[in-house]
């Protein structure tokens, strides 16, 4: 299991952020056991503070749970509630802005979608 730091944000939150994309890709199933606190904590070479506040960020999304005197484990529809997330997230970050500036330039939906067609087309040529 890799971490990478940076500045970008405080280290809570890449924590809670870089396990939620764990969960995410398969890194964790539902049920698996993550590490527990101390254990990132001495991995990391970080306060137990830190790491705890990033995986109750985790449990508060409703991603993990805390078992008393077992440790935390990734709860059932953890990777779906995510999935939903983010498409929540790329509509408001990506389409709507796309659709604003399309307004703007007087793009219609038929070539909006020609364009998106044609973005399809050159990710096929160059992949």
């Amino acid at each position: 299991m890799q971490f990478h730091f940076d500045e970008s944000s405080p280290l809570y939150q890449q924590i809670a952020s870089q396990l939620e994309e764990m969960i995410f890709t398969g890194g964790f199933d539902e049920g698996d056991k993550v590490p527990s606190t101390t254990q990132l904590s001495q991995q990391l070479h970080i306060n137990p503070a830190t790491v705890l506040k990033g995986m109750n960020q985790l449990v508060d999304k409703g991603l993990i749970e805390k078992r008393r005197g077992l440790g935390m484990f990734v709860m059932k529809g953890a990777q779906q509630k995510i999935m939903e997330q983010r498409k929540e997230d790329f509509y408001n970050d990506y389409v709507k802005t796309l659709l604003l500036e399309a307004h703007k330039l007087g793009i219609t939906k038929q070539h909006l979608q020609d364009l998106i067609e044609r973005g399809e087309q050159d990710g096929k040529i160059n992949s």
